[in-house]
């Protein structure tokens, strides 16, 4: 089935169904706890604190819009995570939800390793100080010089994702003397319950090698023959932003039956495995996501069922949790600019980022929550669209919500879990610049990735 959208963005001018919501929250000032971050709350001016720190003070510091990072939030779902699994399996950070040398630093500290994508975010871990044995490496189409980067720095574990992949892998390795340590990504025909953009677990996808008509058990013929590399498990990742844990006891059975094969076919006993990520967080209060000592319990007893029917010794676990350590740490903060009324229509509230600092909501039909910040207020709910700056129809930050009546220019509206994917995902669409990165902790606030100036801008055109 194939997907089509308005070139406006998807669903950009829907509108709702008269009773779509049966009722407006009984309390417009109040925050979920399941959607903010942890130090989030109202001080008794009705202003939002976070860390401490008061979001009129990080607007008059820092400017808006801005991501507005809980470190201490951050810090303990990194343990949290950590101590989830135990010292028998392995937590990757997934740097594509977020990084920079601060958030590497946090990672090192709170004994995370950390899966990188790109020559990009390798060079960000080293020089935010994860040793190199510590990172694993991803992607489809790994450039030579990636993959010598790579190999040269020491990286723990480079996931091969095609058979050419694995020849220039090897290749690499032998000509600089070494034997770089594996795995084999494989597509297990899980198609995780999520959006169709997101799911990367069927067949008809660019990741991975198939399991399906032979061919990963035909990577592993020839990734056991190249002397260059060192295979050491297999890895599979079924989808992002993921609630059921049915996908993942589907896809660890297809994983261990080809553990399985391996063994009986080659006479070796790979000794890990990769889950990969994709467990999925609160965006609105509609959402359930697991806690990390949940997910662990689940996953161990699913690979040790699996493996115990098998008759295989259980190999050392790695998941690769990004979104769910970083994505609920964080809100964006955005100052109001136009509040625009439309009779029998809605209310549009135009605040002054947008899609260049967060695509989701065009990309994914993406829910957000949002709230007023900067007071509380007593006014009757009125049902809105918060919307961006930028020259699209599609440029919607949350499409529907309650907001107070009395909302004006001036205002600070937040934004609830956007620590993932959205720095990461910025553009400079229109020629904006990206918003800062502040991270907050014990009344204390500092600029981990500044903001971007026209200077900045500028300084790439060449003329």
């Amino acid at each position: 089935m194939s997907r089509s959208a308005h070139p406006a963005g998807p669903r950009y001018a829907d509108v709702l169904p008269e009773g779509h919501y049966t009722a407006p929250p009984a309390d417009l000032n109040a925050l979920d706890p399941k959607v903010w971050a942890q130090t989030v709350g109202r001080g008794e001016d009705g202003a939002v604190r976070v860390g401490g720190v008061d979001v009129k003070v990080l607007a008059e510091q820092f400017g808006t819009p801005a991501y507005v990072l809980d470190e201490a939030d951050f810090r303990e779902r990194a343990r949290a995570w950590r101590g989830a699994f135990g010292q028998d399996a392995d937590v990757f950070y997934a740097g594509k939800a977020f990084l920079s040398r601060a958030v590497v630093r946090w990672l090192y500290e709170e004994g995370l390793n950390l899966d990188v994508c790109s020559g990009g975010e390798l060079t960000t871990a080293l020089s935010g100080g994860m040793p190199a044995e510590r990172i694993a490496f991803h992607g489809n189409n790994k450039s030579t010089e990636e993959i010598t980067r790579a190999v040269e720095s020491g990286v723990g574990r480079i996931v091969l994702d095609s058979f050419q992949e694995m020849v220039r892998v090897a290749h690499i390795a032998s000509s600089l003397g070494k034997r770089q340590r594996v795995l084999i990504r494989v597509t297990v025909g899980v198609e995780a319950h999520t959006h169709e953009f997101i799911a990367t677990a069927h067949e008809d996808q660019k990741f991975g090698i198939p399991l399906a008509g032979g061919q990963a058990a035909e990577a592993v013929r020839r990734a056991l023959r190249l002397d260059g590399l060192e295979l050491v498990g297999i890895h599979s990742h079924i989808g992002s932003q993921i609630f059921d844990m049915s996908g993942f006891e589907v896809a660890a059975h297809r994983v261990v039956g080809l553990l399985k094969d391996i063994r009986d076919e080659h006479s070796v006993e790979l000794p890990e495995i990769d889950l990969g990520g994709g467990l999925g967080i609160a965006y609105t209060s509609d959402d359930d996501p697991r806690e990390p000592h949940e997910i662990a319990k689940a996953l161990t007893e699913i690979v040790g069922r699996e493996c115990e029917a098998a008759r295989l010794r259980t190999p050392r676990i790695s998941v690769e949790p990004g979104r769910a350590i970083v994505g609920p740490t964080a809100f964006t903060l955005y100052e109001v600019g136009t509040v625009k009324p439309l009779d029998g229509l809605r209310t549009y509230v135009s605040v002054d980022g947008g899609m260049s600092d967060n695509i989701r909501t065009a990309l994914y039909d993406a829910d957000y929550s949002v709230a007023l910040v900067s007071r509380a207020s007593d006014a009757e709910p009125l049902l809105v669209r918060v919307v961006g700056k930028h020259c699209e129809s599609g440029d919607i930050v949350v499409r529907d919500a309650f907001l107070p009546a009395d909302l004006a220019p001036g205002d600070l509206l937040a934004v609830p879990a956007t620590g993932a994917y959205c720095r990461s995902m910025a553009s400079n669409y229109n020629h904006v610049p990206r918003p800062p990165v502040v991270a907050v902790n014990d009344g204390e606030a500092r600029v981990i990735v500044r903001r971007e100036t026209e200077e900045d801008l500028l300084r790439l055109d060449v003329g």
